[in-house]
């Protein structure tokens, strides 16, 4: 069975407020001059908020945040971000793998941003939200 698609938009602003909130204000972040100089095509979003945009949508699927058992992944790409006001997109989708006896759910969870995957191996396990 397949979950809907989860999507969340992505723009530099959302960089800006995700620094602060984390304290991680690496330049790739923020700077296309600093971003292509280490060789990546621009600036590129915190893997940290990409997975937590994806653990959103698994929290959505679960129906609240604390039916989210287990979730992890890992990243294969960057999220790469414009410098305009539309940003990017991520899309995240999943697969129920299986349900266990105890009632738990597993997912086989995709990311991927303009149609390349930016995180594999991602996998969560939910229960019913009481």
């Amino acid at each position: 069975m397949e979950l809907p698609v989860k999507t969340f938009r992505v723009t530099r602003a959302d960089l800006v407020r995700y620094a602060g909130a984390s304290g991680d204000f690496n330049p790739i972040h923020w700077s296309d001059r600093v971003a292509t100089k280490v060789g990546l095509p621009g600036v590129i979003a915190h893997g940290m908020f990409t997975m937590a945009l994806v653990g959103r949508a698994v929290a959505e699927w679960a129906g609240a945040p604390d039916a989210v058992v287990e979730y992890g992944v890992r990243f294969t790409r960057p999220v790469v971000v414009p410098d305009d006001d539309q940003g990017t997109e991520i899309e995240v989708t999943a697969k129920v793998r299986e349900v266990t006896e105890d009632g738990l759910t597993r997912l086989d969870v995709t990311a991927t941003c303009l149609g390349e995957k930016v995180v594999s191996q991602a996998r969560a396990t939910i229960r019913a939200a009481s």
